[in-house]
């Protein structure tokens, strides 16, 4: 094992709660603790969580890991924050977060992004001249899923006036957790793209780009200043450091969304090198020597955790959710017929479950689409559920069928990178809270019908691979030496038995995307015409 002298703790804010890990220069982690915190969905489409809950989980869970003494403390020379994107907190000039931020999955804003990229010649119903200067900037355009940190900064403008007028800065969370540990109001280079309103043309020298700010509505001084990906923050705040036992000459680096920070925590920094996570979310990406965007299977590259370099942009939504609300709404909710709290093991027995049950689910299939589909459909307007259903049907097919549509959407993803990439992935490493599961792990690697490398301790690769990126940062670990510092627990190999099986129920999952998606636009209140 590499010797180790140095040591980062990070800070991590996953969408169903935080994470708080302390990370050596080897790679290994020390140590870690978790939370879950409350997401609160609103009769109105909206979903938001509550800064001050983050901060006060990230305080405790922070004292938890350091009161200890785990390592020297006077070797922890970084701070490093990652987690969830494309939410948005609302701060006054004090530091005060207004209101609940507005969480990702919030679809409140999409009439006003609709609004704003209109035009009178149409391309999937965006302006023409409004989508070309998007995507000339910064290779992507507004959603019209309303599911972006512009959208939601366009409904508080729009719906909660007296907040806007308040508001000093918008932040994203890992930039509202860096102003709460050294003061400044700042975003890097990677964690402001789902503003959708910079120059990432000529990356790593990134602005604000004056005409999507004229054509957005927001003005400047609403958004926080920027700095490069890898740059230093500030140091820590003399109260914090007091609390935490820390130096206050602690460095704060450059907040990154997960998944920038994912792509050093699984290994894969050399291009087209992929990842996919399993999440709460999930995703999946490589780095790309190039800048582009395919507006057909709605991909794009965006900036990443290292500067001047691009990886591309493929996350999905709901994955792990898929079991969690399985397992919150549907096996243990708490009604009239409730049959007592949910275990603490309910995932382990839910996987035992599934792994009885032969591939193929024995014909139920499961659309993951529970907040609309991610690319490559792009499509607000889907929803998920079971397809197929018989008398015979139980809960054992029923989680299996969750495992394996979560699989056949990232296949689906999967194949769509590969083309945006131009080249095949001969294997993928696998990180997430998803990549625990042999069962996952195996059904991954025989839907995609190549290797799937799990990641060791996968659950805590995106901490990884954030204090990797500070390390880097402090040029205290060369970005060659990244690959080195990640282990695999195990490699899994397609099955023969199954692959004609998956095939089948794969291409049965596009059919039945192509059979339901005008249904589910009609049901949901979108318009049909002008959709692909």
């Amino acid at each position: 094992m590499t010797r180790e002298s140095s040591y980062v703790l990070v800070i991590d804010l996953g969408s169903g709660g935080p994470k708080v890990a302390l990370v050596a220069d080897s790679g290994r982690v020390v140590a870690h603790a978790s939370a879950r915190i409350a997401t609160h969905y609103l009769p109105d489409g909206g979903a938001e969580q509550d800064p001050d809950a983050w901060w006060g989980s990230f305080d405790r869970l922070a004292r938890q890991i350091l009161d200890p003494r785990p390592v020297p403390l006077d070797r922890v020379v970084a701070i490093a924050c990652t987690g969830q994107w494309s939410v948005t907190v609302p701060v006054a000039a004090d530091g005060r977060a207004l209101s609940r931020a507005v969480h990702w999955t919030d679809r409140r804003g999409a009439p006003y992004t609709r609004d704003i990229t209109r035009g009178l010649i149409k391309i999937q119903d965006y302006g023409l001249t409004r989508l070309l200067g998007w995507m000339w900037y910064t290779g992507g355009a507004p959603t019209h899923s309303g599911a972006d940190a512009l959208a939601h900064m366009l409904f508080l403008k729009h719906e909660r006036p007296d907040i806007y007028l308040q508001t000093h800065k918008f932040l994203e969370p890992a930039d509202y957790l860096n102003l709460r540990l050294t003061g400044r109001f700042a975003a890097s280079h990677a964690s402001i793209y789902p503003y959708l309103l910079t120059n990432n043309r000529h990356n790593p020298n990134i602005d604000y780009a004056p005409r999507l700010l004229a054509w957005s509505g927001i003005p400047r001084e609403k958004l926080p200043d920027l700095v490069p990906a890898g740059a230093t923050v500030g140091t820590l705040l003399s109260e914090v450091a007091t609390a935490w036992g820390l130096s206050p000459q602690v460095k704060v680096v450059a907040s990154l969304g997960d998944s920038q920070a994912a792509a050093l925590g699984a290994g894969t920094v050399d291009d087209f090198d992929a990842h996919v996570c399993v999440g709460t979310s999930s995703w999946l990406t490589c780095f790309v020597p190039f800048r582009k965007t395919d507006l057909s299977r709605y991909l794009a590259t965006m900036p990443s955790a290292l500067p001047g370099r691009n990886m591309v942009m493929a996350e999905l939504g709901p994955a792990g959710k898929c079991v969690e609300v399985f397992l919150d709404n549907w096996l243990y909710p708490e009604d009239d017929i409730a049959i007592g709290q949910r275990p603490a093991d309910a995932f382990e027995r839910l996987e035992r479950l599934a792994a009885t049950v032969p591939a193929g689910s024995e014909g139920l299939l499961f659309l993951p689409w529970l907040n609309g589909g991610g690319p490559p459909s792009g499509d607000s307007a889907l929803r998920g559920g079971f397809l197929n259903q018989s008398l015979p049907t139980g809960r054992a097919q029923a989680a299996r069928a969750i495992f394996e549509g979560v699989a056949y959407n990232l296949r689906w993803l999967r194949d769509s990178v590969q083309a945006f990439c131009g080249r095949r992935f001969a294997s993928l490493n696998f990180i997430g809270g998803g990549a625990r599961s042999p069962v996952w792990c195996q059904i991954l690697a025989d839907v995609f019908d190549c290797p799937i490398r799990q990641v060791a301790d996968p659950q805590v690769a995106i901490a990884r691979g954030a204090a990797l990126a500070a390390l880097v940062a402090l040029e205290k670990l060369p970005v060659e030496e990244i690959p080195r510092r990640v282990e695999f627990a195990n490699t899994y190999l397609p099955s023969a038995t199954n692959r004609a099986i998956y095939e089948q129920s794969y291409r049965n999952f596009l059919a039945a995307y192509r059979a339901n998606r005008k249904l589910f636009r009609q049901m949901n209140n979108r318009p049909v015409d002008g959709h692909r």
